[in-house]
């Protein structure tokens, strides 16, 4: 059985948690495609002692392996921001297309969450989920997951990264046309994943049964 479930959406939406949530609930594989930038990234940043050279962030990406995913640093500020970088380079989104698509495709389903699964990742994807929030309660989240004090530099990093992410010539962050646009602003947790899980099982199966 093959089944892709796509969740897009801007940083601190809450894709990943909805992305963990679904996955449990099918007993579908997950794959938060961020990692995948954030490994590349904060390992381009680190050989580079601070600079990311495009070229060898290329080659990177042509390495990776599922090992990499493992870092214990990968959620910090400072990976989110690598990513962003690389992950506007075309030769780095397609050196990473393939582990994607191949995942997306594995026996008994998958979930993958990112900023283009949708839309360029897995267009053909049998649900297609797009999770936002406002900026404010995007930055409260990341902050508290950061602990963070200087709110309002959490504020001004995620819009500087949304920026980004939304004007970058290849993939840009986007709503598929026929994704289903969740909004966790006033959502709870629980409320956001069950809205999600409804959402998914009318695509898994539309008659009910």
């Amino acid at each position: 059985m093959k089944f892709t479930v796509a969740i897009d959406g801007p940083a601190a939406a809450g894709k990943g948690t909805i992305g963990r949530a679904v996955a449990r609930e099918f007993g579908f594989a997950h794959l938060d495609t961020g990692l995948l930038y954030r490994a590349v990234g904060i390992q381009a940043l680190e050989d580079g002692r601070g600079v990311i050279d495009p070229h060898w962030a290329v080659e990177l990406a042509r390495r990776l392996t599922p090992a990499a995913l493992a870092r214990a640093d990968l959620r910090s500020a400072r990976a989110g921001q690598a990513a962003s970088k690389v992950a506007a380079l075309p030769e780095v989104r397609r050196a990473l297309l393939a582990f994607q698509r191949d995942f997306a495709r594995r026996d008994g389903g998958a979930v993958l969450d990112g900023r283009d699964i949708g839309t360029v990742i897995c267009p053909a994807a049998e649900a297609k989920l797009f999770v936002t929030a406002s900026d404010a309660v995007r930055a409260a989240r990341r902050a508290a997951e950061l602990g963070a004090a200087d709110l309002a530099a959490v504020l001004a990093d995620l819009r500087a990264r949304d920026a980004r992410d939304a004007t970058r010539e290849t993939a840009p962050l986007a709503a598929a046309a026929d994704a289903h646009l969740l909004d966790t602003t006033d959502l709870s947790i629980d409320a956001a994943v069950a809205e999600a899980v409804a959402f998914v099982k009318r695509r898994f199966d539309p008659d009910g049964e």
